[in-house]
């Protein structure tokens, strides 16, 4: 996400549509491939034929000058042998291996070396900076040194004498104007178009005119959906080296339509090592642990699934990777890490289900392959997710090694590369998940109780010098949170909320952290939730304005606004002086809205964690939304009480794994703050080191820093100034981006590294030789946060405290049932739909097997109705009886009906009502009788006369026998056609041919007594479910005795209804009065007195 670069061709067609007119030459410029027909091109480029020519690869490629791949001044035959001779050919650029495809012909512009320029725009923290040197082109060296640079502030505007004293010092005088009406120009298109880097060199000014010869640009991708319609559709073009396959945009199409994360990027299809990991940080920190190991030549996928994914979306994703791991055989066998951190949010056994389900799916070929896996997770239910990983083994064929929580996190990494012994399989669960309970109640537990209360407490702001875990704290240091922390979350997330008050009471806080909702599309209303036994109501307002008024107490804001609308609501938010904190949970908000906002909340005073991120946890005091996972998690990592070390991180998946890490190593977390993946988090990590450093109850600190960006070198900064002197254990993630051939976007979109200095090896260096604790590692990391712990506790700088059982917090009734430890008979049951998963099931066949079989409405109908598959032949009758019991007019009694409640004004379903209500015996319902009678007759073994007889002398009419308008001699065309297709495509039919056995006698005496549709159908249907070989003898009498026959007529007439229905309303008819002559008036006689 974020910057993603973009070909020359698609930058200057943006100059030339939106530059003001007139600033510069338009660029004519012609895209050619391997599939490019040269004649429609030069039809479509007629000055090809015409001028002098250049062209370029056009894929990415930096100083290509240099390298050769430039043909200047040639014509156009030249130029296409030239593109031939390197079409489709592989080339080496530093270590980077690639293919030319793609090619740009632009005209050549005949110009002196002074002519040529240098303009660079790009984007940071505070604003936007323009380099500019009046020389530029192949040669211009070490431009950064060299070229003169204008700051533009957030929102402040380019003036034009700042463009002229600070950049065009060296122009001459006749260029000037030209210049700075080109920059400006420049400059607005950058910011409209949400460019994040453009350079352009040569910038040619030749002859009062300006021509964009190079150019190279990077658009912020988050911003498409503000930019969409002047985007149009953008292609971002892998770096030069790395294929772009039909795979990674299948995952990325997956990823567009979730609101999880998906990523998967193909480093090698070959390779032996391939991952499967969850979370965008941990996803970094496999891929540098299997190249620390020496992997980084086998690795062959770098990828990530996060955020909480179905069922579904996981099984298409390890479908797809596993798809292409078992393409080839490696002789030494293929590796497959299933790995992640301890998930905050996402349901691990669902995951889980996924990938096994795609496991199962290959077995044959992971078998072959020789694939061994490694698993480890935790998180929601990872209890339930290792436990079928650990079955599965024992029928996949292949070797599955699980590891839970308690196993260092890239420990299966070693294992899997023969560098660390596999452990022996883990005792097994003696239940479905444990869910972490204290042994003993803590002595302060509220009572239980199920009334019913508000959770709109007032709250005295704590005063200055407050207790604040057990410590009087320096009234300098600025807590971002405390037990009287009170806060208003933005969105419908029920189950954040829930989580923070399950927190909030383990932490035994006299009441609830959540004051307040903000819900903008519903209208005020309270929500329930429960504060340990007990139910409580919490407001939700309609309006940020009410709910801040109402609370005055809430100082910190959690937002769950989605990317598209967490701009607004800050900056909403921003102008209550009562917030002092946000949370910004989104990812994805355009770099250019990031960088407002921090500069808003910077005037302003205010704190903003995030976004991309999960929150923060303060514990024993305040946790934000989702951070630090579910109860059993706050619970085994001690999160319930503060320890002594604080922590702050880039990745918010991470964080629950440092959670871990600490609690496992020391006595536990004192405060830990994910800052933020994007480029611009709100705030800095220093900004919570400081923080750190003056707060006396923090005696160590960890910071889990990345690749990209330069923030860890302020605290070096700070430890060499004396600011910092506490322990610092640190580690930089992304030490494998040295050792890919081509550039990698790992999983956060500020994790890129624009210099030497920003890479995370660089960093690590650097932290290591400024006296901060850095590991070798990130698989040594607990053990050196372990390391230095124990030294402050052999020094008496910290003092381990007695452990105090926090209080029993009751488990979710549903969240109890997700993990098997509850059974409750359901209230309904059902065996024809199921709408839960992924994809909607009719009977177990999903949604698109119907449309891709082609089952018809008559399949749907066996499939809702039947439970079966029924045959071709049978889904076309069925259609067929549908089609002509669909309408017989307006006369008979439920098109009247309709009609007469159309013209009364009812709506379509009350009309349609009325009109189905007359449907039974003597209108419509008689294919159910006429099915028993007959059946009952033949099955009895009665002659037709017999049964004709039989029914005379019971005073019984045969039902499916007689027509009020045809006869035997003017026949109703819907039963020929029905009788004729069943005898023709049934295996047999014996009840149909009875029937028209019986049709002979009856209409022997009378010829209107013939085998009406009714008949036909209800015969018909009984042949068609004992002999079509789906139903056996007693699911077709069943059927039959249900009535099912006669929903045939229901379901076929309601079309005609719905029909006259819409007629009525077409032609506009009103209200219907029976005619007075159509009505026979027979009035008693005046009654006798």
């Amino acid at each position: 996400m974020s910057a993603k670069a973009i070909r020359e061709v698609q930058g200057k067609t943006f100059l030339n549509t939106f530059l003001e007119p007139g600033v510069a030459v338009i660029s004519r410029c012609a895209s050619v491939n391997s599939d490019t027909n040269w004649t429609h091109l030069v039809s479509e480029h007629p000055w090809l034929k015409t001028e002098r020519l250049v062209v370029k690869p056009d894929q990415l490629i930096k100083r290509r000058g240099k390298l050769g791949l430039i043909k200047v001044n040639a014509d156009l035959d030249t130029v296409k042998k030239w593109v031939t001779e390197r079409m489709n050919k592989d080339i080496k650029i530093g270590s980077a291996t690639g293919r030319l495809k793609h090619f740009v012909i632009e005209p050549f512009v005949e110009h002196s070396q002074n002519e040529e320029m240098y303009v660079c725009i790009y984007s940071h923290r505070n604003g936007d900076s323009i380099l500019f040197y009046h020389e530029g082109g192949v040669e211009i060296g070490d431009v950064d040194s060299k070229a003169l640079k204008l700051d533009i502030p957030i929102d402040g505007g380019l003036k034009d004498a700042d463009i002229l004293k600070k950049l065009l010092l060296h122009i001459p005088k006749i260029a000037e104007q030209s210049l700075l009406q080109f920059i400006k120009a420049l400059y607005k298109v950058y910011v409209e178009m949400y460019f994040t880097y453009l350079e352009i060199n040569p910038l040619v000014v030749c002859k009062d005119q300006i021509y964009v010869l190079d150019l190279a640009a990077k658009l912020d991708q988050c911003a498409e959906y503000l930019c969409k319609q002047k985007w149009g559709d953008v292609e971002f073009p892998p770096p030069f080296g790395r294929e772009a396959y039909p795979e990674e945009a299948y995952i990325a199409d997956l990823d567009a339509k979730s609101g999880a994360s998906l990523k998967l990027t193909i480093l090698n299809p070959k390779g032996r090592i391939w991952t499967m990991v969850a979370g965008g940080g941990a996803s970094v920190i496999y891929a540098d642990t299997i190249c620390d190991m020496g992997g980084a030549s086998e690795l062959a996928n770098y990828g990530e699934y996060s955020g909480a994914p179905s069922e579904q979306q996981t099984f298409e994703y390890a479908k797809t990777i596993l798809a292409l791991m078992t393409k080839e055989i490696h002789p030494k066998g293929k590796i497959l890490i299933i790995g992640g951190g301890i998930a905050n949010f996402t349901n691990v056994a669902a995951t889980f289900k996924g990938i096994v389900c795609a496991l199962r799916q290959f077995q044959q070929k992971l078998i072959d392959g020789k694939v061994s896996i490694y698993v480890r997770r935790g998180g929601p239910n990872y209890q339930e997710g290792l436990r079928i990983m650990r079955e599965l083994g024992e029928t996949l064929g292949v070797p599955i090694h699980v590891f839970g929580p308690e196993t260092h996190m890239t420990a299966i990494v070693g294992m899997a590369l023969g560098k660390r012994e596999i452990p022996p399989p883990a005792k097994r669960q003696s239940t479905t998940a444990n869910f972490l309970l204290p042994d003993g109640q803590a002595s302060n537990s509220p009572s239980s109780s199920r009334n019913t209360s508000d959770a709109n407490l007032s709250v005295a702001a704590p005063p200055e010098n407050a207790t604040v875990n057990g410590t009087v704290a320096d009234a300098n240091v600025r807590m971002l949170f405390s037990q009287a922390t009170r806060c208003i979350v933005w969105g419908m997330q029920s189950r954040a909320v829930q989580g923070m008050l399950d927190f909030d009471y383990s932490c035994s806080r006299t009441e609830p952290s959540v004051a307040a909702m903000v819900y903008p599309f519903v209208g005020d209303h309270k929500q329930k939730f429960y504060w340990g036994h007990k139910e409580i109501l919490v407001p939700v307002y309609k309006k940020m304005n009410d709910a801040m008024k109402k609370h005055p107490e809430a100082d910190v804001l959690i937002s769950f606004a989605s990317l598209r609308s967490a701009y607004e609501s800050t900056v909403e938010a921003l102008q209550y002086p009562q917030i002092r904190t946000i949370a910004i949970i989104a990812e994805g908000i355009p770099e250019n809205l990031t960088r407002k906002l921090i500069q808003e909340a910077n005037s302003k005073d205010v704190t903003i964690i995030g976004p991309a991120t999960v929150g923060g946890i303060k514990p024993g005091c305040f946790k934000i939304g989702n951070t630090g996972g579910m109860l059993d998690n706050i619970l085994s990592s001690r999160l319930y009480r503060p320890g002594s070390v604080a922590y702050v991180s880039r990745s918010g998946g991470m964080s629950n794994e440092l959670n871990n890490i600490i609690s496992l190593n020391t006595d536990g977390v004192f405060e830990g703050i994910a800052i933020g993946g994007d480029r611009y988090p709100g705030t800095s990590f220093m900004d919570h080191i400081l923080r750190y450093q003056d707060h006396p109850d923090v005696k160590m600190i960890v910071v889990l820093g990345e690749v990209g960006g330069t923030e860890e070198y302020r605290i070096i900064e700070g430890i060499q100034s004396g600011r910092l002197n506490k322990p610092i254990v640190a580690w930089c993630i992304g030490t494998c981006a040295k050792m890919f051939t081509s550039e990698v976007q790992f999983g956060h979109a500020g994790s890129c590294a624009n210099a030497e200095s920003e890479t995370a090896t660089a960093k690590n260096i650097a932290l290591r030789k400024a006296t901060v604790h850095v590991p070798e590692t990130f698989d040594e990391l607990g053990d050196l946060i372990q390391k230095v712990y124990n030294q402050l506790v052999s020094e008496g700088v910290i003092v381990p405290k007695p452990e105090v059982a926090p209080p029993t917090v009751p488990m979710d009734f549903n969240w109890a049932r997700e993990l098997g430890l509850i059974r409750k008979p359901a209230s309904f049951m059902t065996s024809i739909c199921d709408e839960r998963g992924q994809e909607l099931l009719y009977a177990g066949v999903p949604i698109t097997d119907v449309f891709k079989e082609d089952l018809g409405i008559g399949g749907v109908l066996g499939l809702l109705w039947f439970q079966k598959r029924v045959p071709r032949y049978a889904s076309k009758f069925i259609e067929m009886c549908l089609m002509v019991t669909a309408d017989h007019g307006p006369a008979v009694s439920g098109a009247h009906n309709t009609i007469v409640c159309a013209r009364a004004g009812k709506d379509l379903i009350s009309s349609l009502a009325s009109g189905l209500l007359t449907i039974g015996d003597r209108f419509g319902g008689a294919l159910d009788n006429a099915a028993k009678q007959f059946s009952e007759a033949y099955d009895s073994g009665m002659i037709p006369m017999e049964f004709v007889n039989s029914m005379r002398k019971k005073g019984k009419l045969i039902m499916g026998i007689g027509h009020r308008v045809k006869s035997i001699n003017n026949p109703d065309k819907r039963v020929v056609i029905l009788k004729s297709f069943a005898q023709e495509n049934f295996p047999c039919t014996p009840l149909l041919d009875y029937a028209c056995e019986v049709e002979k006698i009856t209409t022997s005496k009378k010829p209107n007594l013939i085998l009406n549709v009714d008949g036909l159908i209800g015969v018909a249907m009984v042949d068609l479910l004992r002999n079509c070989g789906s139903f056996t003898r007693e699911e077709a009498d069943e059927y039959v005795e249900m009535g099912a026959l006669n929903g045939l007529f229901v379901l076929g007439r309601s079309v005609g209804f719905i029909g006259h229905y819409l007629d009525q309303k077409r032609l506009k008819q009103g209200l219907y009065r029976h005619p007075w002559d159509d009505i026979s008036y027979i009035m008693p006689e005046d009654a006798q007195s």
